[in-house]
């Protein structure tokens, strides 16, 4: 079997499901490999021959001239000490790609855009799987692919679908697949295909194409496919083995785990993991501990990123008596345990090195509406503790919720300046509401894109707090404030969360040494 991990998502780290559904496919005997598409198929774009010089103007020019350059320097530490030339390395390789790509489609490092093809609409994307020669990285994937099945030709090929920016080129490679293999059976999952599922009103539209559909985790439907039995909810460590660790754009290897599915909380309004049923699936946590210990030694990673749509309490509380020997980021929800310092200073001494944070909104009412079951007062109290205790806040802040109106966007802007000194990174988001989401009858919905897999739906404010006076106010108000335009300059262009632990001044000394000699000296 083929697991493949489609372009273009960010190339920081590898994709940790098919690094579980390998773990899973070991543990089981099954023969298999794994290809990171989207690592080899941006490197490749990258490794092109320029266009003709009298073509390009001055930034492309030194996009190409410094291409091998500034990919080692995102390898390197000494990089993340500047961030004007981390800004200037970034936006070079994304330029660089975007030049090579064909007229009508622009590529980076982290996005697909093509003028004429949508992935939230499925006939464009059976358009791209007729037609994969037009995808840029055509070339790269069809002498890939052949030279792999040369070597033997796999039985099924799994594709992990997660984000609409993958979404055209994975299908122009199962088109590429289906027309020059036929034999071979395509099995499509991951994030993007389990939203999709779980619309209420979905039919599949991908028949002739995919031979089979996986929503949620993947093992035990996958293995089943392969004629084997598995308990369902059953899991094994996952497999790093295969994938050109040395090859991500970070200086040093990134270990993504998660060690839950869903969310611990899950009760916000227009949540997705709600709206969608996924249940919340946590491992027990002396597993978590002992498999991250594990992954750790055969990995020697710089960082850690746990994928946990939120770190559960009792999994902090685990990492901590663990002691665990590694810097570690994620996703945690404000409470009662980050207002109290002495834990904050615990979790700093266990190797936590950034902590994301979905506060949302600096008004109480509105935070109340959603039912984000936090303060604004315990936030205020969390915030400081984390930057007392050496933890770096990485705030998430949204918009345009159906409970917010202008008045409460100004209290969010007056909370954020008030703490402007205990938040290193601000996320501003205009909020969508999910298409299978809870409907209230008192919102008017309207559609919001040209297209039948889209996720979201318009809706009329019933406040009258639309989007377009909710981008004038960021654009024009929140941004422009001097306390908030400093903290947007902090973050990292297109890696964003997943680069921003490396700029973290106060933890520089903790990427030094490697975890093996910390894990050995206990």
């Amino acid at each position: 079997m083929l697991l493949i991990h489609p372009p273009v998502a960010k190339p920081s780290e590898p994709p940790a499901g098919i690094a579980r559904l390998a773990g899973m496919l070991a543990r089981y005997g099954v023969e298999h490999a794994i290809l990171d598409a989207n690592l080899e198929g941006l490197l490749h774009l990258l490794g092109r021959s320029s266009p003709a010089e009298g073509t390009l103007d001055t930034w492309s020019k030194r996009a190409f001239r410094h291409r091998d350059r500034n990919l080692a320097a995102l390898k390197s530490p000494g990089l993340y000490n500047k961030m004007d030339r981390y800004r200037r390395v970034v936006r070079d390789i994304s330029r660089a790609i975007d030049q090579v790509s064909p007229p009508g489609i622009s590529a980076g490092l982290v996005n697909y855009e093509d003028r004429d093809l949508s992935p939230v609409n499925s006939s464009d994307l059976l358009t791209a799987a007729g037609r994969p020669e037009i995808n840029p990285f055509y070339p790269y994937f069809r002498a890939r692919l052949y030279d792999l099945f040369s070597k033997k030709e796999p039985a099924m090929v799994g594709v992990s679908l997660n984000y609409l920016s993958q979404a055209l080129s994975a299908f122009s490679m199962m088109g590429f697949i289906k027309r020059d293999f036929p034999e071979v059976k395509i099995v499509l999952g991951g994030g993007l295909v389990t939203s999709w599922m779980s619309n209420p009103e979905w039919h599949s539209p991908f028949g002739g194409l995919v031979d089979h559909l996986v929503a949620g985790a993947g093992e035990t439907r996958l293995l089943a496919l392969l004629g084997l039995h598995v308990h369902e909810g059953e899991t094994a460590l996952p497999a790093y083995g295969f994938f050109p660790r040395e090859g991500y754009l970070s200086p040093g290897f990134i270990l993504p785990y998660s060690a839950s599915t869903g969310c611990y909380w899950s009760r916000c309004s227009f949540c997705p993991e709600q709206a969608e049923g996924n249940p919340y699936l946590p491992l027990p946590t002396s597993r978590v501990t002992a498999e991250l210990r594990g992954l750790a030694e055969e990995t020697d990673p710089v960082l850690v990123h746990l994928l946990d749509n939120a770190i559960s309490p009792s999994l902090l509380d685990a990492i901590i008596a663990d002691n665990m020997p590694f810097p570690w980021y994620g996703f945690a929800r404000i409470g009662p345990r980050l207002a109290d310092l002495d834990f904050c200073v615990a979790l700093r001494k266990t190797g936590c090195v950034m902590l994301k944070l979905g506060i949302e909104s600096g008004d109480q009412d509105v935070l109340d509406e959603m039912r984000k079951g936090i303060s604004v007062q315990t936030a205020s109290v969390a915030l400081k503790n984390l930057n007392r205790a050496g933890i770096a806040a990485y705030v998430y802040l949204i918009f345009g919720t159906p409970a917010e109106t202008e008045a409460s966007a100004r209290k969010t802007l007056e909370f954020t300046v008030k703490h402007h000194r205990f938040i290193d990174f601000l996320n501003l988001a205009v909020f969508n509401m999910p298409l299978c989401g809870k409907k209230d009858h008192k919102i008017k919905t309207r559609k919001f894109y040209d297209g039948d897999l889209s996720l979201y739906t318009d809706f009329v404010h019933p406040k009258g707090w639309g989007r377009r006076r909710v981008r004038i106010f960021l654009e024009s108000e929140f941004k422009k404030h001097p306390a908030v335009s400093a903290i947007l300059k902090n973050d990292p262009p297109s890696f964003t969360s997943n680069h921003a632990p490396f700029f973290v001044t106060p933890h520089r000394t903790r990427w030094v040494g490697s975890v093996n000699d910390k894990i050995k000296s206990g």
